[in-house]
């Protein structure tokens, strides 16, 4: 049917209307049931990531359609023989005409009857129902908004394939500063809890974002004051509230040397805790190890020591007052009576233990070499200043210090005041307590969303670590327990491949060329991997099953704030306590 001079395709099947007709099936390139040429009508433009539809009659099966996404548009001279013959069609003086020709890679054949398009075949730009056919929108039950596509139209991915239901995780690459990954985490998280998709579990599911970038995630509950209209109009096309986060608590470390473990952080002032742990518990729930979270501390003699170590440190301890500081018990001399009080304090009583030979066995266990002990009370010193903060025995009972999820719906667990070793320990002895938790609950349910950035830092492709084996059995049997991981890094490359392969959703925004170049990236389409590192912040390619080629995705400008001065303050309650009752004056009479 003409309308217009425009060609379109009336419905069929109850499917909306295909857009305008593009062009036709090319005859001089091959089509086959994965991929097709498209020439252009002269007037008619199309675009990378357009969706596109063709439609054919097979006997006995009836009406076939074919969807694609377009992977390539190329423009040409028909009729150029040489490279100078560009200036001579310009000035009219040679005859030629110029062709725009598409690559389309079929995304959906339905019915699944794989028979190419014939050439000569309209081919249609995708309407709603078609669009939502061709990207399998249409057979997603649970679906996710994580953005808009080239058309300003909603794309989705299916929370079957986030929940654990089908599959599970998250791996985001990208470079650093550039690729916008944590901003695309957030976002992630925020279009699940306010999609509908959790339904009556939406309150009791939880995030817990590992947060290493200054005080940037700190203010997710407050309005970003940026925000315009066009964002909110992108928020309401997604079907999505332009709100911050709704349930916010921050944990930071405390300030070094204060008494009172005031937590370290600048610029917010409420919903805020001091998270540390005491010596007690330090020492009871044999937290040694991840002192030792480096690969490198796995690959060294002193391996075995560690844990040998902490099983005496968990069997001797005993609290002292409620400090959190201990004494240790060794039943031998000099161990015996000693009160530690801070993390410098339970070093030195280990240099006492196992520099003295008469000691030593008592704490090994065996005849240990000194070159190991050595080695061993090397790096323990060196841990010293950076774990004093968050290690100690000497701040009054009786105050909250552990991180809990339970406080609100996103806890943000502040890193960037700790030295590297430091956040090693915390996110090693976090992630261990909360997937203990969750082991211990019997359920999959409510989910836990984990966000941590530099994975590549935790989970290297060489050697092990405690922190490494955690984040391997979040992976492997986090899905069954209700633990996602959402995992960003700069370089896939140089994380553990389980960990990656294991990541149901793909996700990949600016990349440098080089790291493009590597296999960990092969589900990106060559053409999509040159996009890739030319890509602008806000840009992401993402991958899931049931889709065959990766989609780019526009997420929108954060309606909560990136950064301190983003931050819309929150009207502050009132400090009179009678504020708001009725006043003499508007006092009803008794009678």
């Amino acid at each position: 049917m003409i309308e217009n001079g425009v060609t379109s395709l009336t419905a069929t099947s109850g499917t909306a209307a295909s857009g305008e007709a593009v062009g036709r099936v090319l005859g001089t390139q091959a089509a086959s049931p994965l991929s097709f040429w498209v020439g252009l009508e002269p007037g008619r433009v199309i675009q990378l990531d357009d969706v596109v539809v063709t439609r054919r009659e097979v006997p006995g099966y009836g009406q076939v359609l074919v969807a694609g996404v377009v992977t390539t548009v190329e423009a040409r001279h028909e009729g150029a023989t040489y490279d100078s013959d560009v200036f001579l069609i310009a000035d009219g003086a040679l005859p030629a005409a110029v062709v725009e020709v598409a690559e389309v890679k079929v995304t959906r054949v339905e019915p699944e009857v794989f028979v190419p398009p014939l050439p000569g075949a309209p081919v249609y730009r995708a309407g709603s129902g078609d669009r939502d056919q061709a990207l399998y929108f249409d057979v997603m039950d649970r679906r996710v908004p994580m953005g808009t596509g080239r058309d300003g139209q909603p794309l989705y991915v299916n929370f079957d394939f986030l929940d654990g239901t089908r599959g599970a995780h998250v791996s985001i690459s990208g470079v650093s500063g550039v690729a916008t990954k944590t901003s695309f985490a957030t976002f992630l998280i925020y279009s699940i809890f306010n999609s509908g998709v959790l339904q009556n579990e939406a309150a009791n599911t939880k995030a817990l974002i590992f947060s290493v970038k200054g005080e940037d995630l700190l203010f997710l509950d407050h309005r970003n004051s940026r925000l315009d209209a066009t964002a909110e109009a992108t928020y309401r096309r997604l079907g999505l509230p332009a709100e911050p986060f709704g349930s916010v608590h921050v944990f930071a470390p405390p300030r070094p040397n204060d008494p009172n473990a005031v937590p370290h952080v600048a610029a917010r002032t409420h919903g805020v805790s001091a998270f540390y742990w005491t010596l007690a518990e330090f020492c009871a729930e044999e937290l040694l190890r991840f002192v030792f979270a480096d690969a490198d501390d796995e690959r060294a003699g002193y391996s075995l020591l560690v844990g040998q170590v902490a099983a005496r440190l968990a069997a001797w301890a005993r609290p002292v007052g409620d400090t959190g500081a201990i004494r240790l018990d060794t039943g031998g001399e000099g161990g015996e009576g000693r009160v530690c009080r801070t993390f410098s304090d339970l070093v030195e009583l280990l240099s006492e233990q196992l520099m003295d030979e008469a000691s030593r066995t008592t704490w090994t266990g065996a005849q240990t070499p000194l070159g190991t002990v050595n080695a061993f009370m090397r790096r323990l010193r060196s841990a010293v200043r950076p774990l004093s903060p968050i290690i100690r025995g000497d701040v009054a009972g009786g105050r909250p210090h552990s991180i809990r999820t339970s406080d609100a719906q996103v806890s943000i667990v502040d890193l960037h005041n700790l030295p590297e070793r430091a956040q090693r320990f915390v996110v090693g002895v976090v992630l261990r307590g909360e997937f203990a938790r969750k082991e211990s609950s019997g359920t999959a349910r409510p989910l836990l969303f984990v966000v941590l950035d530099e994975l590549n830092k935790y989970a290297p492709r060489e050697g092990d670590s405690p922190i490494k084996e955690i984040l391997l059995d979040v992976a492997e049997r986090g899905r069954s327990l209700g633990v996602i991981l959402i995992g960003a890094q700069q370089t896939a490359s140089e994380v553990e491949r389980r960990i990656v392969s294991n990541s149901a959703v793909r996700v990949a925004g600016r990349l440098d060329p080089a790291e493009a170049a590597r296999s960990e990236y092969g589900w990106l389409p060559p053409t999509v991997r040159e996009r890739a590192t030319i890509a602008k912040p806000g840009t992401m390619f993402v991958a899931q099953p049931e889709i065959p080629v990766p989609l780019a995705v526009a997420f929108p400008f954060p309606a909560w704030a990136t950064r301190p001065s983003e931050a819309v303050p929150i009207k502050a309650p009132s400090a009179d306590p009678f504020a708001g009752l009725p006043g003499v004056e508007d006092d009803i009479p008794p009678f």
